[in-house]
Formats: C-alpha cells, structure tokens, sequence
C-alpha cells in the first residue's frame, strides 16, 4: 500500500551518494495553507519540531512511508497543543540504513553522515520526539541520542507511546521522562 505525504506539504530528502542511507527527511507546511491560520499569528514565529525514529523505510520527496505519514499528521494536521505553531518536520533515524524487513542494527547501518545529521537537525528544531516507543532494542544508539539532550537548552521533549507504524491517536505523544526508555 502507498502512503503519500500529507496535503500542502514540501519534501526534501537527503540520501548518501550510494542511496542505500536516508539521513535526513524535511517537510515543510507550505505558505498558502489554510490550516495553519490559527496556528500562527502574523508576528509569531514558526517553529520546527525533529523526530528521531529507528531506520528509514522507503520514503522519500515523492512518497512516504506508514511511520512518516502518521508523524506528519500528528505533528502538522492534528491540531495537539504541543504542536502549535510547527510548521517544518525534520525525520531522522538513529540508523540510516535503508531496510523495512529484520533490521538488525549493526554498526554499519548508521551511515558515515548520520551522527552528524542527527546533531544538525535537533539544533534546528525547537521540538524533540523520541519516536521508538518504549521497545528500543538497541541500546548503544539510544544512549547516543539520550547523550546529546542535556546540551540542547530551551527545547521541549517528547517520546511516543509506541513505534509510529503501529501506533493510534490517542495518548501517542507524551512528555519525554527518562524513565520511560528502555535505559
């Protein structure tokens, strides 16, 4: 089944040269959206939120994929309060090898660049989503991201009640504690 990025966005893709990593997925609300008129007044100042998820799937500029669609609907359509006023998704992955079956998450799946698209998007954004759930297996990179926290002053936390492709509405998005990881 396809999934398609949500209505009135722009995406940009960043891919290694050999295409089998996906470091970074942009998507941008654009100008003439009518949903975003009660989300930002003329003088505010949009706002970008980063989520940080396990591996890329298949999503790129032209299509997305079951865990970036629902990302984008919750981050840009749903209306949630934490959300106000966000008008850019960044994805990332804390691997950026791209597989969508047995992911084993070896050292060679993080990619060359991924350290550092990771650091470079979380100074981006004023919002951070811990995507994975609370089913991290892999511990080393989870500590990685964990790591790189403490440093990022004046941004809001977040983690998700489970993986974004199998995930429901309702209470998805909690404040980020951490003891809700699997730590």
């Amino acid at each position: 089944m396809p999934y398609l990025h949500v209505p009135g966005v722009k995406v940009k893709a960043r891919f290694s040269k050999c295409k089998k990593y996906r470091y970074w997925l942009d998507v941008r609300k654009q100008e003439g959206d009518r949903s975003l008129q009660t989300d930002l007044s003329p003088s505010s100042k949009s706002k970008t939120a980063c989520v940080i998820m396990m591996n890329p799937s298949m999503a790129n500029e032209e299509i997305a994929d079951k865990s970036v669609q629902f990302m984008e609907k919750i981050v840009l359509e749903r209306g949630l309060r934490h959300f106000k006023g966000v008008r850019r998704l960044i994805v990332v992955n804390q691997f950026a090898y791209i597989q969508t079956n047995e992911f084993k998450g070896l050292p060679h799946e993080i990619g060359p660049r991924n350290n550092a698209a990771i650091k470079a998007a979380f100074k981006e954004s004023d919002i951070i989503i811990l995507g994975w759930g609370c089913g991290n297996k892999f511990k080393a990179r989870q500590d990685f991201v964990l790591g790189l926290l403490p440093e990022l002053k004046g941004k809001r936390f977040f983690q998700t009640k489970k993986h974004p492709s199998r995930a429901a509405y309702k209470g998805f998005i909690k404040k980020f504690k951490r003891g809700m990881t699997n730590e």
